[in-house]
């Protein structure tokens, strides 16, 4: 009989449990029930006992605690995370090794996966966006070069490293029994080559567009600076700021404290509208929550769709100034 059970690493940002986790944690939901197995969760850190029961999607919490686990590092986590997937199932707390170990394709997940691959020589896949149980093995679907490619990929070693692309799940917060076991390191740990030494976040700019109900945001589809002014009417005639993806933001066209994704800000509004935005999967990872989310993009294929509750495969610079022009003829 193959190996059952789904491990999932789950991350921590600033002292809580990041979204990510949960996105982990839907996912190994859902394969748990094609392989008859438990999902379980390994958190690494300090001070855990507060985090574990948000993690009650998970049937099993392994919380490993220690001084050098407090904050991220990759050589004490690579050294704990070896040894859990190499040898605790043998005190009984997982019973077999896991048949994967799903992590998030993350700064942390992608500090770690390929040595961690390395060191127990498992197979390894990253940007994964789904995951089917096919038998004996897992086929993964991946998602390259900012959605423009998909990459089919099966593997059938146990356990498998699969990084998974935020954005990719449902994010699942119960549904599992949520045994606890709380443990110190399994091995003495050294301090690695790399330290955390501080936690350095952006200033608030002149709009904190996290606390914004309704964001207009723009992308490439704007095509050239000047264009931004019919977004920022569209967004004041809705009651909303303007926000951006990455690219208009390196092209200075907005101020950073406006970018939306991975490297800007988290947001959910209650009303996300996106011009021109393809959607790389680290803009998605930081509007998916919005409440309601509307899509304009040229192109019917855009990622940006996926997520979207409502689309138009339209040009943005045709379509903004009628939308405006409606609203405003609306009173």
């Amino acid at each position: 009989m193959s190996a059952r059970n789904i491990a999932v690493l789950i991350e921590l940002n600033k002292g809580e449990v990041a979204p990510i986790s949960f996105e982990l944690l839907g996912c190994a939901r859902e394969l748990a029930k094609s392989t008859g197995g438990e999902v379980i969760a390994l958190m690494l850190g300090k001070n855990l006992d507060a985090l574990c029961p948000a993690l009650a999607a998970a049937d099993r919490i392994l919380a490993v605690e220690d001084p050098l686990l407090a904050t991220f590092s990759p050589e004490p986590y690579l050294q704990v995370l070896e040894n859990i997937v190499r040898n605790l199932y043998r005190r009984n707390f997982l019973q077999e090794p896991p048949r994967a170990l799903l992590m998030g394709c993350t700064t942390i997940g992608l500090d770690i996966a390929s040595l961690l691959a390395m060191r127990l020589d498992a197979p390894l896949i990253t940007c994964a966006k789904s995951i089917q149980v096919d038998g004996d093995r897992l086929k993964v679907v991946c998602s390259l070069y900012n959605g423009k490619m998909l990459a089919d990929a099966v593997v059938s070693g146990a356990p498998a490293l699969i990084a998974i692309l935020p954005g990719s799940c449902r994010e699942q917060h119960k549904g599992g029994t949520a045994w606890i076991e709380k443990i110190a390191s399994p091995i003495p740990l050294q301090p690695g080559a790399i330290a955390f030494e501080e936690m350095i976040w952006p200033e608030a700019g002149d709009i904190d567009i996290t606390q914004q109900d309704i964001l207009v945001a723009v992308g490439r589809g704007m095509k050239e600076e000047a264009n931004l002014e019919l977004a920022e009417e569209l967004a004041s005639v809705l009651g909303g700021v303007l926000c951006a993806s990455r690219p208009i933001i390196d092209q200075g066209w907005l101020p950073s404290t406006r970018q939306v994704g991975k490297s800007g800000m988290t947001v959910k509004p209650k009303f996300y509208l996106a011009l021109g935005i393809s959607g790389a999967p680290e803009h998605i990872e930081g509007m998916k929550d919005s409440g309601l989310i509307l899509a304009v993009n040229t192109d019917p294929n855009a990622p940006i769709f996926e997520v979207a509750h409502y689309g138009a495969a339209a040009d943005v610079l045709e379509l903004v100034p009628q939308l405006t022009e409606a609203i405003k003829n609306r009173g």
